[in-house]
């Protein structure tokens, strides 16, 4: 038998409680967003806290106006998240279930539309406010590494968005749909990339880590926009390298398409993921570009 790690015991619900009589459990995906939400938040605040940080030497908003800005991030995360699942992985199922499609306990969610999402409420909440937008992107996008870290530990946890088949040592035998969907490998014994750890180092621990440097040591903040390109090429490279290896959706593999590609041709081709990570890539450049003409030109001045 190949070497591979059996998945640990671990319950689905973080942990569960009962108010006036009633269980309710909290999933472990519900609370990587509260944690998340809560520590992005508080991350903001000190950010903003330090105006040295910041072009002049001046924050671009106030405690208080992140406290509400909180609000705006979280609706663009649920209803973008949600609507982004829809259009971009199951339409035709959702135009034909229409009352489905707010019932996020049912489904999935969608990075890339949750980053959508956000972006709209950044540039409304910033346009209502006075603020300069590209300021708060770069903020929120300084600490969104949090929540990808603790929301791909979560669908770990989860056994979900697992990998593909793997005879590397470090191969998780995945319970459930994942074990049984091998072809040609006896069940219970398929083991798969764990993808879901692989996204939250690259995408999480290292992105965070490598944008929290460049604010806080190398004056990033400074240059209007460079952190937000930096998050967008940083995750977009993250994601499109994990596709690779992670197991498609099951609406996009059939007989003559085992690999799920979204788009392919003769045998090439790339998954959703990865189309959707190719925008990202050449704004995040666009945009570090654009903030380092800014910031020479402001030099110049």
């Amino acid at each position: 038998m190949r070497a591979a790690i059996p998945f640990p015991e671990i319950s689905s619900d973080a942990f569960a409680f009962s108010i006036f009589g009633y269980e309710i459990a909290l999933r472990w995906y519900a609370l990587s967003y509260i944690v998340g939400i809560l520590i992005g938040w508080w991350l903001v605040v000190q950010t903003v806290k330090r105006a040295h940080l910041w072009r002049n030497d001046t924050a671009p908003m106030t405690v208080k106006q992140v406290e509400d800005l909180a609000t705006w991030v979280i609706l663009g995360v649920i209803l973008g998240g949600r609507l982004g699942f829809v259009l971009f992985y199951q339409p035709a199922y959702y135009l034909s279930n229409p009352s489905e499609i707010l019932m996020v306990w049912q489904g999935g969610m969608s990075f890339h539309g949750g980053l959508i999402g956000v972006i709209i409420a950044c540039v409304v909440f910033s346009w209502r406010n006075g603020i300069p937008w590209l300021s708060v992107a770069d903020v929120l996008c300084m600490v969104t590494p949090v929540g990808l870290l603790l929301g791909r530990l979560a669908n770990f946890i989860n056994a979900e968005l697992w990998g593909r088949p793997t005879d590397l040592p470090w191969g998780v035998i995945f319970p459930g749909a994942a074990a049984q969907d091998c072809a040609g490998i006896a069940a219970g014994l398929c083991a798969r990339h764990p993808s879901q750890l692989y996204e939250a180092l690259l995408e999480g621990l290292i992105l965070f880590a490598v944008l929290v440097y460049l604010g806080y040591r190398r004056g990033a903040l400074k240059q209007v926009g460079a952190i937000t390109g930096l998050f967008f090429i940083g995750y977009g490279v993250g994601r499109f390298l994990v596709e690779f290896v992670r197991q498609p959706d099951a609406q996009f593999v059939s007989p003559g398409n085992p690999l799920g590609l979204a788009w392919h041709l003769d045998g090439y081709g790339l998954t959703m993921g990865q189309i959707l990570c190719i925008p990202m890539i050449a704004f995040g450049i666009y945009m570090l570009m654009r903030a380092r003409r800014q910031a020479r030109m402001a030099l110049a001045e």
